[in-house]
């Protein structure tokens, strides 16, 4: 398995085309990726080797391109990118693979939209991995509309703002729509209540870089949720955390530990 793009394919949802790929050990246990805001299931889950590390270890290595990301269509409704719409999507392709339940793992806006998927259906999730999302699951992370603004600005020279200006410059490296990531990041920002995050019983395995000025305390987080733990990913920002060696480790031991339970 090398870090090159698999094959990607398409299921319709909600009349969206949405693009996922579905590789790995056909007869493993399935693990269903869902990427972060502005990125692409192969910026996010392939190119940091997530898909060789799960497909070397025996699992069906699943990932969609979130709508409005990627090779999926791009509706421009903030309304179409509400977290538990996305979460629809997730679960529709697990209903399109006839698949019952998978291991979930989320990175920043793809752990808010696992977490959704998890509330809204938990009989379909075998575990929670949420990546660079803490307590700003519950207590928010900030404001967002300068990004928004960021995506939209006619040129990069006149962003001020240094996440909108961090967030412009990925989606012209990922060669986004900016208009649909614009739509994206107003509709996709609900919170999680914190009696709704004690709802959730499932194993979940919270990893947040120590240097993530965007994700809030994975601790505070894990205290909140019955069955948590939180894991320190050493010296690593928002963007670069999520192909840490010490998060892959982390979540193959936590597999295996399920596994075995």
């Amino acid at each position: 398995m090398n870090l090159n793009a698999p094959e990607f394919q398409k299921f319709t949802h909600q009349d969206l085309q949405l693009a996922y790929f579905d590789e790995g050990n056909p007869s493993g246990e399935p693990v269903l990726l869902i990427h972060g805001f502005a990125s692409t299931a192969s910026v996010n889950w392939v190119y940091p080797g997530w898909l060789k590390t799960l497909a070397d270890a025996g699992y069906r290595v699943i990932a969609i391109d979130n709508r409005g990301h990627g090779a999926s269509d791009k509706p421009r409704d903030p309304e179409a990118y509400r977290p538990w719409v996305m979460a629809g999507d997730a679960i529709a392709l697990l209903d399109h693979l006839g698949i019952d339940q998978a291991h979930f793992m989320g990175y920043s806006m793809g752990a808010r939209i696992s977490t959704f998927a998890t509330l809204g259906h938990p009989e379909r999730v075998r575990s929670l991995v949420l990546g660079g999302l803490g307590i700003g699951m519950t207590d928010g992370v900030g404001d967002w509309d300068p990004i928004a603004d960021a995506l939209l600005a006619a040129s990069p020279d006149e962003i001020t703002h240094a996440r909108g200006k961090m967030f412009r410059t990925f989606a012209d490296q990922t060669k986004s729509d900016r208009e649909a990531l614009a739509a994206c990041i107003r509709g996709s920002r609900d919170l999680v209540s914190r009696e709704d995050i004690a709802k959730i019983t499932v194993p979940t395995l919270i990893g947040v870089g120590t240097k993530d000025d965007i994700a809030g305390s994975p601790q505070e987080l894990a205290a909140l949720m019955p069955n948590a733990r939180a894991l320190d990913i050493p010296n690593r920002d928002h963007m670069l955390a999520v192909g840490d060696r010490v998060l892959k480790a982390a979540v193959l031991d936590f597999y295996r530990e399920i596994a075995g339970g």
